[in-house]
């Protein structure tokens, strides 16, 4: 892989505890609005500048990414953002409860990404890609660290393990939910680059979108640049890397809105003739993979998946039998991509959240699902396949404006 460190924009002494936020993309403008009241400085109001407008204006793509760029122009005015005076990589470590993940974070190259070095395993939309790209060009930087993963490399570990147990960190912060977000400066960071130069392959868990954006930034400027040599910083985009091992996979919950002109007995009966039901007495998560919990009428259901019948790794999918088997031919959820009869309800909000979404409108069906390895992940984008969408949902969740990465004009 190609790696390199960058001088970031980093959140100065005293503002670790608000610059960072949450990554743009798992709040809604009113939850953003939220969590940046009373943070003149929070990363929000460059990642989802949409809150600084009036409630209920209509701003336009480009008064919004305008007032992005000003945004992040003020953060380094007020002094809450400063450049570092060399290049550096990080090490960045998560806690969230027990869980401990490590990763490092520096700069990757987009021909990696194009080349298949840098794996997907989702496809992006075109609204969400093309805003992200227009964002990153307007501001000129890449403000959200695409995460990705790779096989554990023990000369990698041991590095982070000597850095981490020899220094003290220079940032640490704790997150409004309670995840410990923990960084190490490492100047220059040869040693780890180095190290990266033998790792084959890189798979994006989560920021599809962001590397796809990075990705074309990328092309575009070298398009517009007759002596372009491929080592110009547009060339390169922010990620952190953590060894495959250490991740946390939850899953990714269903809620359909409706029953498909069907009522809870008729349904019931349907799957029954899919899938062997028994009734669960509470709120029931899967044990298993193979196994999906069903919340229907006020009662939670266990149900046994029957087999795909295929060796493809995306129909051994628990998320694509349920697709397969019920949402299309029982359900008429054709493409949840596009259906808006259809919500995805990460499993960090629990069974409880699924319950809630069912009583609280009376009226659909919500499924909780066993989590995707980062087994099958892998094997996936080695075939060079895509799941459905929403299949994945990885915790902790990375903070945006820890580091950023700018790109050169």
């Amino acid at each position: 892989m190609k790696t390199k460190a960058f001088p970031a924009l980093v959140p100065a002494p005293g503002y670790i505890d608000e610059v960072p936020a949450v990554p743009y993309d798992v709040v809604n403008s009113k939850e953003a609005a939220a969590l940046a009241k009373g943070k003149t400085h929070s990363l929000l109001h460059v990642s989802r500048p949409e809150i600084d407008f009036p409630e209920g204006s209509s701003p336009t793509p480009d008064e919004l990414y305008q007032r992005a760029a000003e945004n992040l122009q003020k953060l380094q005015a007020d002094g809450a953002l400063i450049r570092e005076p060399q290049d550096c990589v990080y090490v960045y470590r998560q806690q969230m409860g027990d869980h401990v993940q490590t990763g490092i974070t520096l700069a990757c190259h987009i021909d990696d990404y194009a080349n298949n070095v840098i794996r997907k395993h989702e496809k992006t939309r075109p609204d969400k890609e093309n805003d992200r790209t227009l964002l990153a060009s307007t501001l000129n930087a890449h403000i959200g660290p695409v995460f990705l993963t790779y096989k554990d490399d023990a000369t990698i570990d041991a590095l982070v393990e000597k850095i981490t147990s020899a220094q003290e960190p220079d940032m640490v912060t704790t997150d409004e939910s309670g995840v410990i977000h923990t960084a190490w400066r490492i100047v220059g960071g040869e040693d780890i680059t180095t190290a990266f130069e033998n790792v084959p392959l890189a798979y994006v868990a989560d920021g599809h979108h962001r590397t796809a954006s990075a990705a074309r930034v990328g092309r575009e400027r070298a398009a517009a640049n007759p002596d372009h040599d491929g080592s110009e910083s547009y060339n390169w985009f922010l990620t952190v890397l953590f060894p495959s091992s250490q991740l946390n996979i939850l899953s990714y919950n269903r809620y359909v809105h409706d029953l498909n002109g069907l009522d809870a007995e008729e349904l019931l009966e349907k799957i029954g003739k899919i899938c062997e039901v028994k009734t669960c007495e509470e709120q029931s998560e899967p044990s298993t993979a193979g196994q999906v919990c069903m919340f229907l009428g006020e009662q939670w259901y266990n149900l046994t998946l029957p087999s795909a019948g295929s060796d493809d790794p995306v129909a051994q999918l628990d998320v694509s039998i349920l697709q397969d088997q019920i949402l299309t031919p029982l359900l008429a959820i054709d493409d949840p991509r596009t259906s808006t009869r259809i919500s995805f309800v990460g499993g960090i909000r629990g069974t409880g959240e699924l319950e809630k979404l069912v009583n609280t409108h009376q009226q659909g069906v919500a499924f909780s699902l066993y989590p995707v390895s980062i087994d099958q992940l892998i094997a996936i984008s080695d075939a060079d396949q895509i799941m459905a969408p929403k299949s994945t949902w990885f915790e902790p969740k990375l903070r945006s404006g820890m580091f950023i990465y700018t790109i050169d004009t």
